[in-house]
């Protein structure tokens, strides 16, 4: 990603092509191929994308160009890995809070030796 829109929050189509390598034609149809791919539209109805549109094109890319899915497959793929991410967020949830309590007990014990 060039450095003159690293900080950017909205790009337009053409952008997002250079940035991630798809002409905009496949974006497009990617657009309707895949639900989670929806840019916002301004009023003249040119498409505005954000930063977490562009992580999932090249998600998309890289499950087609790079692991050699279909569409069908790639779009299970994002569906399942939809649900695996949120697994791996309760997974992390509970291993902080699991931290937090040893580190509490840590304190306790500090406290204790310390009066």
């Amino acid at each position: 990603m060039r450095a003159s829109t690293k900080n950017k929050l909205y790009y337009s189509i053409s952008e997002v092509s250079q940035i991630t390598k798809i002409k905009p034609y496949v974006l497009r149809f990617w657009e309707k191929e895949f639900n989670l791919l929806k840019p916002k539209k301004n009023k003249a109805g040119n498409r505005s994308y954000q930063q977490r549109d562009i992580d999932l094109i090249n998600q998309i890319k890289h499950l087609l160009y790079e692991e050699g899915y279909t569409i069908e497959g790639a779009k299970s793929k994002l569906k399942n890995r939809k649900h695996d991410d949120l697994g791996q967020v309760v997974a992390e949830k509970m291993r902080l809070q699991n931290l937090l309590a040893e580190i509490r007990k840590e304190i306790s014990a500090i406290l204790k030796v310390l009066s």
